[in-house]
């Protein structure tokens, strides 16, 4: 079973962490090392059964090799899991011995934090092993990479703009947020700044009232905020959101957003996108600002280098756009070709 998954989209290692003294229970899972060391953070959840943490660690470390190299990153993609619940499963003990495991990869995985994982987690796993990165600043790296993750998203959202009005201002357009956390309260604040007007929703009530409060945006029940009438809908939350249910509820231009695996299924749905005349901005290139910026501290961190190259994301989403409309095919679709295409190169590179 598990090798019949492996098989189906070429995995290339799958690690099952276990150490009885501290509780971990974690999945390392190597999708592809074509363009560089596998890189993609940890996610620490209360997975229900071991398969739904195999399951989802698959997802997210192929999802991981998209990204990076849309991202033109010389880096493959991996993913790491603990199963347990953040809140009151951690321990010291748990993130150095997870620690070890990475260090015995040696090199072929760069860890990070991602859900349910602090900077001080990956200070832990610092201590022992050096392939990690999303710690903390006294070690030259960048701290917290959740505003630059959404100024990638707001570069995004720029170009989706000017694609589907004709312009990149985004003064007096009304944006519906979906979540908003850490990564979608940054991306809030540049929106509002830029004049835009806003409607959030979050099934954390604190988290919504700072956004009204601090911004002026109108708050709306979770289950609401497919149906209200927007210029661009900004999925921030959970994945698989854009499905059969939910898209023919949409009254939106656009769709641009930092979740992760936004369409349910990337063909069906954002066929039904495109046939609706929505505009989707994929989101493994939407998202990919704050990967950029852990990948730069491998190259010793500079901020402003940083932020230059999330600025790109602009041209890559206007990338991804135009061979869309030159191939006839979905944005989703065209993202992947043009990610398929550079390690088809790349592979054909190392062979010749």
């Amino acid at each position: 079973m598990l090798f019949e998954k492996m098989e189906q989209y070429d995995y290339e290692q799958v690690v099952f962490c276990h150490d009885k003294a501290s509780g971990l229970k974690a999945i390392i899972a190597i999708h592809d090392t074509t363009l560089g060391p596998a890189l993609g953070g940890c996610r620490m959840w209360p997975y229900e059964t071991e398969e739904e943490a195999l399951e989802d660690v698959l997802r997210l470390a192929r999802g991981m090799t998209y990204k990076n190299a849309a991202a033109g990153l010389a880096l493959g993609g991996g993913k790491t899991v603990i199963i347990g619940d953040p809140k009151k499963d951690k321990s010291e003990e748990m993130f150095r011995a997870l620690g070890r495991f990475v260090e015995r990869l040696n090199g072929s995985y760069i860890i990070a934090e991602d859900v349910g994982i602090t900077v001080a987690d990956m200070d832990l796993v610092h201590e022992e092993t050096n392939h990690v990165t999303g710690i903390s600043e006294r070690f030259g790296s960048s701290g917290n990479p959740s505003p630059m993750t959404a100024f990638g998203v707001y570069s995004a959202m720029k170009r989706t703009a000017l694609e589907t009005f004709g312009s990149d201002s985004l003064l007096d357009k009304t944006i519906a947020v979906q979540g908003v956390g850490n990564v979608a309260f940054a991306l809030c604040k540049l929106l509002h700044e830029d004049g835009a007007k806003l409607i959030v929703t979050d099934i954390n009530a604190d988290a919504v009232n700072r956004a009204v409060t601090q911004f002026g945006a109108k708050a709306v029940a979770p289950a609401e905020i497919y149906d209200v009438e927007a210029d661009i809908f900004a999925p921030c939350a959970l994945g698989g959101i854009l499905n059969g249910e939910t898209i023919p509820r949409l009254k939106v231009a656009a769709i641009c957003g930092s979740a992760n695996n936004q369409l349910l299924d990337a063909t069906i749905h954002g066929e039904m996108l495109a046939s609706k005349a929505i505009l989707y901005a994929p989101d493994y290139i939407v998202n990919a600002g704050g990967v950029i910026n852990i990948a730069d501290e491998l190259n010793t961190y500079n901020e402003a280098r940083a932020q230059q190259k999330i600025g790109k994301i602009f041209d890559q989403i206007g990338k991804v756009f135009d061979i869309a409309k030159m191939e006839q095919m979905t944005p989703a679709e065209a993202a992947n070709r043009m990610v398929e295409n550079r390690m088809e190169e790349s592979k054909a590179r190392k062979i010749g």
